[in-house]
């Protein structure tokens, strides 16, 4: 049963069953094969993330010096984007309630020590449109706050199988994930996908751009 943590913020717990995320982990080892997944680096400093990524989708988000920005070609090999699995794509028609495709599908691959720190999605143009979020492998704390990074935040956690729809008066709110938790709470009926570290986690994020 789908809950509302906040206004626009709505988790839908266990929407994938066990055949949709093993579908779906396939699809995803098809789009890392065409294009492999790379390590963004913070604007201006150039730090490197934690997490790894790749995308799907006619653009990709992509992080260097040079600031945040979607593009249509990976960064290191130069070729198109493969397609968003169709997986995915179900997913945003069930839970979005928006008329028109994502254009985008961020693949972030975890491994046990990566994080992901408050930010905001905010690199799109049509903020109408909701980012739908779905989750593979370990089960991660995901915090969650206001507008503003100083504002209070409460945590779920997040399981294989999730989705998370962030929309509505929560579309820009502060997020991340702050841990994984061991591979022994993985759900016993997932294989982890092969591109994925043990106790690591996979999360898509399908996004709106173009207004």
């Amino acid at each position: 049963m789908a809950t509302e943590l906040a206004p626009g913020l709505i988790h839908h717990p266990g929407f994938l069953d066990a055949a949709a995320r093993i579908r779906l982990a396939d699809e995803v080892a098809t789009v890392l094969a065409a294009a492999p997944p790379f390590v963004p680096r913070m604007p201006r400093t150039d730090k490197p993330f934690s997490v790894r990524m790749s995308n799907a989708g006619p653009l990709g988000w992509v992080s260097d010096r040079d600031g945040y920005r979607y593009q249509a070609a990976h960064p290191e090999s130069g070729r198109p984007w493969p397609a968003i699995p169709p997986t995915a794509l179900a997913a945003w028609d069930a839970v979005a309630q928006y008329p028109a495709p994502p254009e985008a599908c961020l693949i972030n691959l975890y491994d046990p020590a990566a994080r992901m720190g408050l930010h905001q999605d905010r690199d799109e143009a049509d903020l109408s449109a909701p980012v739908v979020s779905l989750s593979l492998g370990a089960p991660a704390l995901f915090r969650y706050g206001g507008l503003r990074r100083t504002d209070p935040t409460r945590s779920i956690r997040l399981l294989a199988g999730d989705a998370l729809v962030i929309g509505g008066a929560s579309r820009l709110i502060f997020h991340g994930v702050d841990r994984l938790y061991p591979a022994a709470d993985l759900l016993a009926e997932d294989p982890l996908p092969g591109f994925l570290p043990a106790g690591g986690r996979c999360n898509l994020t399908l996004r709106r751009v173009s207004a």
